[in-house]
């Protein structure tokens, strides 16, 4: 058995100026951006949620702009497997994810568990 949970949202933007794209995203959704750490340069800007809240990202990307969605799981081969039989692709593995393709095309990422209740909430699966 495995547990996976839908963990968030990435836009991902094809520019060269992240700190840009990021300050739109935050004015257009409401919502403050996390300071980066210092001295730290990213593809990522973090929007503030709550921390059992899906998370919401704006990433530098050199492909089209798009949004992903990101499944977060406590074994991701399981979770991945479990998504190519419902007719999913997996496209690459990137670090500790894994990128993969819905039927109907839209991209999204299996990722390792990060919130702390996610034993709680997760869906359970055989």
């Amino acid at each position: 058995m495995h547990k996976s949970q839908l963990a968030g949202m990435i836009i991902d933007c094809e520019t060269d100026d992240l700190d840009s794209a990021a300050v739109f995203w935050s004015r257009a959704l409401g919502m403050d951006l996390v300071p980066p750490p210092a001295g730290e340069e990213s593809t990522y800007a973090v929007l503030k949620t709550d921390p059992e809240d899906l998370y919401v990202e704006v990433q530098k990307v050199s492909h089209a702009s798009r949004v992903h969605l990101d499944i977060e799981s406590d074994d991701i081969e399981a979770e991945v497997k479990r998504l190519e039989a419902l007719g999913a692709k997996r496209l690459a593995s990137v670090k500790s994810w894994v990128v993969m393709e819905a039927p109907t095309g839209q991209r999204f990422c299996v990722i390792r568990a990060q919130k702390d209740r996610f034993e709680e909430t997760a869906n359970r699966w055989p």
